[in-house]
């Protein structure tokens, strides 16, 4: 389970940093450059991070695997650590599936430009998902 959700987290991570790269690079097509051929990559693998990724959080979270305040978050670990637990996994499948559709949308048109993949870096369900990831991945030691 570790390998798998910190493979998702360095997609996401490593995606997230290329577009803010592509973005600063004014470029109006992917078609004319390295990094416009690297774009649908980094696009599909950010896609491909997201589906199961709440599963994957949650398998590490109840096995306790964690330093720190990860072993205060799975069931047993307090009064309402399991309920805290699942409301927090919601709050991410939600994030997940809102930035899924728009990178999803994204990787379909026929041109991706800077400045799209900036509105995508902007893109509030973006910032949410990384949000999500940074807190739950420090809760679990990843």
């Amino acid at each position: 389970m570790s390998d798998d959700l910190k493979r998702r987290i360095d997609a996401i991570e490593e995606g997230y940093e290329f577009f803010l790269a592509y973005a600063a690079q004014g470029l109006t097509d992917d078609s004319a450059s390295k990094a416009g051929e690297q774009v649908r990559s980094y696009l599909r693998g950010f896609e491909e991070a997201l589906d199961g990724l709440d599963e994957a959080f949650r398998g590490r979270l109840l096995e306790g695997g964690g330093d720190g305040a990860a072993k205060s978050a799975v069931p047993g670990g307090g009064a309402g650590a399991a309920g805290a637990v699942d409301a927090a996994l919601d709050v991410l499948r939600r994030d997940a599936e809102a930035a899924r559709a728009l990178v999803r949308l994204v990787a379909a048109q026929p041109a991706v430009s800077s400045q799209l993949i900036d509105n995508l870096n902007a893109s509030i369900h973006v910032r949410a998902l990384l949000t999500d990831v940074f807190v739950l991945g420090e809760l679990v030691g990843v």
